[in-house]
């Protein structure tokens, strides 16, 4: 899809006189060498063509700029970096460099569909009332091969356009993110401008939904249940510490969440994502387990536990499971 001629994009002029695309991919990069021509590819790939890339280096160790600069389309600027700054410091960077009106902050090593930018665009420029789009994700491997599919917006609530209420209220219940990674959204740069950006001074574990819910408070929420986006969960040396240190600090937020916002939530939230505890502690754990060495017995039950867990409730009642504890053997924090 193409964008039409109207106001929406059109009659803006950018720096130097340059007409201002209508969005921008904003790549956060650091130490993706194996990884980021594919996520470059595939944001050239888009069938929506009026975009920018902006590909913003943290002073990478391995070839990752090399590999980022041997592209050769004047859509994409790449910048670098004289030393390494924070993750969430290098977002706010890279976002800082683009110009364009709305925003998709997409990881080093994670895939966008051919058509995704055009259908979040087409939602997200048609109503100015709404802050961002989201999306479902499928996860893959380091070889991309798809090991789960149709992640995140698993509730009606989350479908459509929604209020910062209703979202907020589904993130107590989840307990964790249901809303999405930064490549599952396209946010209005007003909104993330007067929401202050990704907030540099919280966990890495849970700058992605404090933001979105930051956004909120500018605008309205628009999910789409169709997966538009590949989320890469690396093999790698984690331990099961790491995934519950993610799951500590989640639970950590949910509940700051809760106490600044006692007008919203209600006890009913509370009490649901209570007992959810304990599943969204054993979630951590199993996809980190999904990116595990190929036909490992600990990867084959959990990517089975993730397909079983997606399912509507009649269905998993058909496929009931006991609870096994799995070994996280992935990596699951981001670097940007």
């Amino acid at each position: 899809m193409q964008p039409g001629r109207d106001s929406v994009y059109m009659s803006r002029i950018g720096l130097n006189g340059n007409d201002v695309p209508a969005v921008a991919v904003c790549i956060p990069l650091y130490n993706k060498e194996g990884f980021v021509s594919e996520t470059i590819r595939s944001v050239l790939q888009q069938t929506f063509s009026d975009f920018e890339l902006v590909i913003q280096d943290n002073a990478s160790r391995d070839g990752s700029l090399a590999v980022a600069r041997s592209f050769d389309d004047p859509r994409i600027r790449v910048l670098e970096s004289a030393e390494t700054i924070p993750a969430t410091a290098n977002f706010n960077r890279a976002v800082s460099a683009s110009r364009a009106r709305f925003i998709k902050v997409l990881p080093a090593d994670d895939l966008l569909r051919p058509d995704c930018l055009a259908r979040q665009w087409d939602i997200l420029a048609h109503d100015p009332g709404l802050a961002m789009v989201s999306a479902r994700h499928e996860v893959i491997d380091g070889d991309g091969e798809v090991v789960v599919r149709d992640r995140t917006l698993r509730h009606q609530d989350l479908i459509g356009k929604q209020g910062r209420s209703v979202v907020l209220r589904r993130v107590v219940r989840h307990g964790g993110n249901p809303i999405g990674n930064p490549g599952n959204v396209l946010f209005r740069r007003r909104a993330f401008a007067d929401a202050g950006g990704f907030p540099e001074h919280e966990d890495f574990f849970s700058v992605d939904v404090s933001l979105w819910l930051k956004l909120l408070e500018h605008g309205d929420f628009f999910g789409i249940p169709d997966t538009l986006c590949s989320f890469r969960i690396e093999a790698g040396t984690d331990t099961l510490a790491l995934g519950r240190e993610a799951a500590r600090i989640q639970r950590r937020f949910i509940e700051d969440l809760r106490r600044s916002n006692r007008g919203v939530v209600r006890r009913s939230d509370v009490m649901r994502g209570e007992l959810r505890r304990p599943l969204t502690a054993a979630r951590h754990r199993v996809l980190s387990a999904v990116g595990g060495p190929k036909n490992s017995p600990t990867r084959r039950l959990a990517t089975t536990l993730l397909t079983v867990a997606r399912k509507p409730p009649e269905a998993r009642h058909r496929n009931a499971f006991r609870t096994v504890s799995v070994e996280p053997t992935a990596q699951t924090m981001r670097r940007g």
